[in-house]
C-alpha cells in the first residue's frame, strides 16, 4: 500500500467498509499475499496500521494473486455457510481481479467495493503506461456488466453497500 494509488482513501474506505461489516455480524476474512518479492514478515508485507483484523477474523495467506488458489478460503467459505463475497483491496489488476473471477467461477455471487480497490500504473515495454485509473475503472465496469448463470455480482462504494445483497447497493 507504500506505492499504491491513492492509499490514504483506500485504505480508509476500506477500515469503513470493514466497520460496517462488524457492525452488522457479517464475518470478515483478511487475505494477505506473499511471493518472493513480498515476504512474509518483512517490513512491506505488513498489514497498514489501519487495517487489524479483530480477534476471532480468519486470515488466510496466500502465493498466488487469486484467494482461492491454493488456500483454505474455501473450507471457511463452506464454514460460514457464505455465498456472497464483499471484495476490498489491492492489487486490483492482480489480486482483486483474479479474486473476483475465481469466486464468480465456483459460483459465489459477489460485490466489489469501487471506491475501496487500488494498484499500481503499469509500465509498458514501449514506454507507455497503463494508468491505475483506468485500471480500477475497467474493473468496476467488468463486475457491472458480466454476467454468470446462476451469479449476481455488480459494484457498490463504501457507504452504499449491502452486505446482505449480492452485487451491489442497497
Amino acid at each position: 500500500m507504500a506505492e499504491a494509488w491513492d492509499a490514504v482513501r483506500v485504505i480508509k474506505n476500506v477500515a469503513r467498509a470493514v466497520e460496517r461489516a462488524r457492525e452488522r455480524s457479517v464475518p470478515i476474512i483478511w487475505v494477505q499475499h506473499e511471493n518472493d518479492e513480498l515476504l512474509r514478515d518483512s517490513a512491506k508485507w505488513q498489514l497498514v496500521p489501519e487495517l487489524v483484523p479483530a480477534e476471532g477474523e480468519t486470515r488466510i495467506d496466500k502465493r498466488f494473486e487469486s484467494s482461492f488458489e491454493e488456500t483454505k478460503l474455501e473450507d471457511e467459505l463452506a464454514r460460514l455457510g457464505a455465498s456472497h463475497i464483499v471484495l476490498v483491496g489491492a492489487e486490483t489488476n492482480w489480486c482483486i481481479r483474479a479474486t473476483a473471477y475465481g469466486a464468480l467461477d465456483r459460483g459465489y455471487d459477489l460485490t466489489l467495493i469501487k471506491d475501496a480497490h487500488t494498484a499500481n500504473s503499469i509500465p509498458l515495454e514501449n514506454g507507455s503506461r497503463i494508468e491505475v485509473a483506468s485500471i480500477i475503472d475497467e474493473l468496476n465496469i467488468a463486475m457491472t456488466w458480466l454476467r454468470y448463470p446462476g451469479r449476481t455480482n455488480g459494484i457498490a462504494t463504501t457507504e452504499e453497500v449491502d452486505f446482505s445483497v449480492p452485487g451491489g447497493a442497497r
